[in-house]
């Protein structure tokens, strides 16, 4: 009797695409920043040069000293499972610097450190916002925002803040947009992606709005507090009459040049901690034992490389200002804070160059990647389709070289 065969055959990667995922992922969108960094290394991996300014991330390397304290924290041997919401001495110097620099007290149990900024953002909207729940998203915005509330099972509300009002929204504009289903504000300051800064008197006019909406909880992030050229930074965690609605985001990312080491975190009322830390305890656990022991001598050691950062941030800053101001058809405004420049572009929708057309940001930056070789990112993935980022974290030499290539090639569109 012959036997019978079975032939298993695998299903083709583009039949397997979407199917089996949980409807929650299949809400999420890729990220555009992540694709135009995968275009950006196709055309490198040509031979093509590219100047990268759509990266995010502080272009210096980490400060020696820090350095030094994760190589003896690894002779040490701080190799083993740290508590979920971080060493007790990390929390200490979180408390401290909060107390010193930002003026506002907090206890160790009010801080929970995590892997990045990003997850404590998560962790918070994950532990605050449920099915219904309205999150008020002011935009532009950083592109994980609305998809974390996405995860959350909530809804995103946005409110346009345009060039015209240096990217910051009004008391008027958050009053309208609070209703009965609004769990959550996320403010961003400075502002990735625009360098928009809220002044003291300007969080203090939010404040006096969201008083009157006492179910409504901020988030505020403020992972770019170092990188500013306003002088103090203000937090909303200052007033103390709102300070028990006021989470905290913040880590060592930005200001010491560390984002691959992973440390962020959140100060915040404890039942908001108590919550994130059970978050956190089921799926990440405690962040990388080596790096909270470099991180807490970032908060607790000498701070002079942080100012050294920030006057070069500043000095470029001036620097792209002055000569993206001399492109014809770009919008400029001054940014106050972070290392992105975020001018509107929309002068050049409708234009073409042979047959490519121009209609989105988008468009235009990938136009900028494949006939300029420099790499931005599109304003739609801000939610400011109008606009496009640049990033600033890199040296003169590019900025200067990058902004003669954007100059010349926006030139061929008519």
């Amino acid at each position: 009797m012959k036997q019978e065969q079975v032939q298993c055959v695998a299903p083709s990667p583009a039949n397997r695409e979407g199917q089996g995922l949980s409807p929650r992922l299949n809400r999420l969108s890729p990220s555009a920043t992540l694709a135009m960094s995968q275009r950006s290394s196709e055309l490198k991996a040509q031979g093509i040069d590219i100047i990268n300014m759509s990266v995010g991330e502080p272009d210096f390397n980490t400060p020696d000293h820090i350095k030094e304290a994760a190589i003896q924290a690894v002779r040490d041997n701080w190799s083993r499972y740290s508590p979920v919401p971080g060493y007790p001495g990390l929390r200490q110097a979180i408390v401290n610097k909060l107390k010193r620099e930002n003026g506002v007290e907090y206890s160790p149990e009010q801080i929970l450190c995590s892997n990045g900024a990003k997850q404590s953002v998560c962790n918070t909207i994950m532990a605050l916002v449920g099915e219904g729940d309205e999150v008020i998203i002011p935009a532009p915005y950083w592109v994980s925002y609305p998809q974390m509330v996405l995860l959350a099972d909530g809804t995103p509300v946005y409110v346009e803040a345009g060039i015209e009002q240096d990217f910051k929204i009004t008391p008027e504009q958050l009053e309208a947009a609070i209703t009965p289903k609004t769990r959550a504000l996320i403010l961003c300051s400075p502002s990735n992606p625009t360098g928009a800064v809220y002044s003291r008197e300007e969080l203090e006019a939010l404040k006096e709005v969201l008083l009157r909406h006492e179910r409504v909880i901020v988030i505020a992030d403020e992972i770019y507090e170092h990188i500013n050229y306003v002088g103090s930074h203000a937090s909303m965690a200052q007033f103390p009459d709102i300070k028990e609605r006021v989470v905290i985001i913040n880590g060592v990312s930005k200001a010491y040049a560390m984002t691959g080491w992973r440390i962020g975190f959140i100060a915040a009322p404890q039942w908001i901690v108590k919550a994130c830390n059970k978050l956190q305890g089921q799926y990440t656990s405690g962040p990388c034992s080596v790096s909270q022991k470099a991180a807490e001598v970032a908060f607790a050691g000498p701070q002079e490389c942080v100012e050294e950062m920030r006057q070069a941030f500043e000095r470029r800053k001036n620097l792209i200002v002055r000569l993206a101001r001399e492109i014809p058809g770009l919008e400029v405004n001054e940014p106050q804070g972070a290392f992105y420049l975020f001018p509107k572009c929309s002068s050049f929708f409708g234009k073409r160059d042979g047959n490519r057309v121009i209609t989105t940001s988008s468009d235009l930056a990938m136009y900028l990647l494949e006939v300029g070789h420099v790499a931005t990112v599109g304003g739609d993935a801000f939610g400011s389709p109008e606009c496009f980022r640049m990033s600033y974290a890199t040296s003169d030499e590019n900025i200067v070289e990058a902004m003669r290539r954007i100059k010349e090639t926006l030139a061929r569109l008519k």
